[in-house]
């Protein structure tokens, strides 16, 4: 029941201020001719491909300059000062924490990662704060914190496709598809792998597979792909596996895979649990970054291992060679210093480093099996297996883990078995902690997102655009003769009864006016739903729970609880025919060319 002491809202995206204007027709033509959003996601998968491209580039010569490494990145490195390993993620935890205090102090710039906006807000994506979220993403991973770029890469894509999808104006389905482009494409390029990127945003992004959006994520895809190929050589996964597993190598994958949920959601609820600590320490938010590269300094004087995403670590650690006691350690710090990279306020993902540690987790689980049962497949197999469970637990997207195998080790029979160890990681992942890492930050901000599936549309269709404004109030003290007089039966069902400073009393129905009433009875005598009524800003579903708790046919709408207002009346019938068929308009714009 929504009484009057309840109230909230959502604050939709604002949209930024126009770059350039398209001529009309030309917005017209990408409208009504799939062909043309095509084009639109090939160009899109170009500027992401660029925008990676450029970003590991960038991050590649920071660490050789401020690491002093040989090499493309930090955690592979086999040796660094200990002055620059234990400094460095602080210094960087500075920076963040200064660029944190600028921003803050100059108008608020909301960020909104691609999956909010596909879920909450039709696609649209404010490229001010997106713009500051690479940023930061860009200082943390350069500066050594252990987070991926995933989500730079990620953000930077998406955003231009929902600016370019703003200026044209496609439809809602169409500006969600193309910020999936533009996701598909950044994740494909940091890959190499097109079809990984292409089921990363039908999975994470969009949310569903269609015919429609098939061409535009796959184009985008490979686009993205062939630039960044030509504009870096970045090293590749790629594994050869020509062998078969049998049915007693099964029994290794699926011990794998529950063993790998189990670490992911450990890494997921130490995230939690250090941004509580951070909380209750009452420091500046500024300053948390800083402590927390300091904590992350000191481990990697441990191992540099712990350092950055874990790209090259996991490049590394697939030739060597490690004991136990050497796995277990880069295990637990890794995932320590993941957790304090986030839970401090360092911006990124877990993606990359969940790979590192499914791998890591892989080679131990395998040497257990080869001990007590002995191992009948390459440990590096074992390895892969974990690595894509692990990051399948995180995630929430076995599909896009398995062609993440398929296009690493070019092996069908690997890819099955990393497929069945991906849908039992993402069950045990979802039976005992229920959420993915994006979908957990989400609950923990109060938000009810489980999934990319466009709900926005239900928070923007409101009691305030769905309420009748032409309502008829009457005075709490107004007695039954003449209520009866201003009221016949048939003239109205109800009427809205106020005080004398028109505040919200209460409902009367017409037809127990015309009733049996004691006399000397007033308006207030006979008034229903006094604790009960609708605020402007509640969605439809919120409005429908109301009348449902209240057994009403229709409620008042009152501007706030303080003064309580009348300013509409929303009848039940009314709210569900304005959400079937805006629930048809949607269905329809998401197959727009039929």
């Amino acid at each position: 029941m929504v009484n009057l002491d309840q109230s909230g809202g959502v604050k939709a995206a604002t949209p930024d201020r126009k770059w350039f204007k398209i001529p009309h027709r030309l917005r017209a033509i990408v409208r009504a001719d799939e062909t043309w959003l095509v084009v639109l996601a090939a160009f899109i998968g170009v500027m992401a491909g660029g925008c990676v491209a450029f970003m590991v580039a960038s991050i590649q010569w920071f660490h050789h300059v401020m690491f002093a490494i040989e090499g493309t990145e930090v955690s592979g490195a086999a040796y660094i000062e200990p002055w620059r390993a234990a400094l460095l993620p602080a210094i960087g935890g500075m920076l963040l924490g200064l660029v944190g205090w600028i921003s803050l102090r100059r108008a608020r710039i909301a960020i909104i990662d691609p999956v909010e906006a596909n879920a909450l807000h039709g696609g649209r994506i404010p490229m001010g704060g997106s713009l500051l979220l690479v940023l930061q993403t860009m200082i943390s991973n350069g500066f050594g914190a252990s987070i991926g770029m995933e989500a730079g890469y990620t953000q930077i894509g998406s955003a231009i496709a929902s600016r370019l999808g703003q200026i044209f104006h496609v439809r809602r389905g169409d500006l969600r598809i193309l910020v999936g482009c533009g996701a598909a494409g950044a994740i494909a390029a940091a890959f190499d792998a097109p079809l990984t990127g292409a089921f990363y945003a039908f999975e994470l992004i969009i949310s569903t597979y269609s015919i429609a959006s098939l061409a535009p994520v796959v184009v985008a895809s490979i686009t993205a792909v062939g630039v960044v190929r030509l504009l870096l050589t970045q090293p590749s996964f790629e594994v050869g596996f020509a062998g078969n597993l049998s049915a007693s190598d099964y029994s290794l994958v699926l011990v794998m895979a529950i063993v790998s949920a189990l670490v992911a959601i450990i890494m997921m609820r130490t995230v939690t649990l250090v941004e509580m600590l951070f909380a209750k320490s009452r420091l500046p938010v500024w300053i948390r970054p800083t402590i927390g590269g300091l904590c992350v300094g000191a481990m990697a004087l441990v191992t540099p291992a712990v350092l950055s995403s874990g790209h090259s670590a996991l490049h590394v650690g697939f030739g060597a060679y490690y004991t136990v006691p050497v796995l277990l350690t880069m295990i637990c710090l890794k995932v320590l210093a993941s957790a304090i990279s986030i839970g401090s306020g360092f911006r990124g993902g877990l993606f990359f480093a969940s790979l590192f540690l499914g791998a890591m987790l892989g080679k131990l689980v395998a040497i257990g099996w080869m001990i007590l049962f002995g191992l009948q497949i390459p440990g590096l197999v074992v390895a892969i297996v974990g690595m894509c469970a692990m990051a399948t637990a995180v995630l929430g997207a076995p599909l896009t883990m398995a062609f993440l195998a398929l296009e690493t080790t070019g092996s069908l029979p690997l890819t099955i078995a990393v497929l069945a160890a991906a849908v039992v990681s993402s069950v045990t992942a979802r039976r005992i902690f229920g959420y993915s890492f994006a979908t957990w930050r989400f609950h923990l901000r109060g938000e009810s997102i489980r999934s990319a599936a466009d709900i926005g549309w239900i928070r923007e269709l409101t009691v305030g655009r769905m309420m009748r404004k032409d309502v008829r109030t009457v005075m709490d003290d107004t007695d039954i003769a003449r209520l009866r007089r201003d009221f016949p039966l048939g003239a109205t069902q109800r009427v809205i009864i106020v005080d004398r400073m028109d505040r919200y009393i209460g409902i009367v129905l017409i037809a127990e006016i015309h009733g049996e009433v004691p006399d000397g009875s007033t308006a207030r005598d006979l008034v229903h739903f006094a604790d009960t009524a609708l605020l402007p800003n509640l969605n439809v579903r919120e409005a429908m729970k109301a009348f449902s708790a209240a057994e009403a046919d229709a409620l008042a709408v009152i501007d706030s609880t303080e003064s309580r207002k009348v300013i509409g009346l929303l009848a039940e019938q009314h709210a569900m025919r304005r959400y079937n068929e805006e629930l048809d308009r949607r269905q329809n714009e998401g197959n727009p060319y039929t």
